[in-house]
């Protein structure tokens, strides 16, 4: 019985094991990849060595990127492509978005209080002026 009990033990741990790190690894590498096949001409993106640039022309492996007004070209495999869109930080663009919106609530949050207390402070200033 102690047999059957330790390899039910390896098997879940074996799932376990499974479904928490390779199954969520497998599944970013089919978004990148489909990322990578569905590269368009006119499409900005990021390199994995922080290049940025527009992309002129699409190969089968390979793509052809400009990276600035000078019109410089550069051919770079399409396994070095990142993402899609200039990336400034190593924190994701969903990330970036949310930081944005709460920095933005947060500024007309604070705005408001500010406005508020600016008509308290008037409202009670003016019975003394009159």
């Amino acid at each position: 019985m102690e047999q059957f009990s330790s390899i039910i033990m390896i098997l879940l741990m074996v799932g376990i094991v499974y479904f928490l790190m390779i199954r969520p690894e497998q599944k970013r590498k089919k978004q990148a990849q489909e990322m990578r096949n569905s590269l368009k001409k006119g499409d900005m993106i990021t390199s994995i060595g922080g290049i940025v640039g527009k992309i002129v022309m699409v190969n089968e492996n390979t793509i052809i990127i400009e990276t600035s007004e000078d019109r410089v070209r550069m051919e770079l495999t399409k396994w070095a492509v990142s993402t899609t869109g200039v990336q400034t930080s190593d924190m994701p663009e969903t990330q970036k978005k949310e930081k944005k919106d709460k920095d933005e609530k947060a500024l007309e949050a604070k705005e408001e209080s500010k406005s508020k207390e600016d008509a308290k402070a008037k409202a009670d200033k003016e019975p003394w002026e009159k």
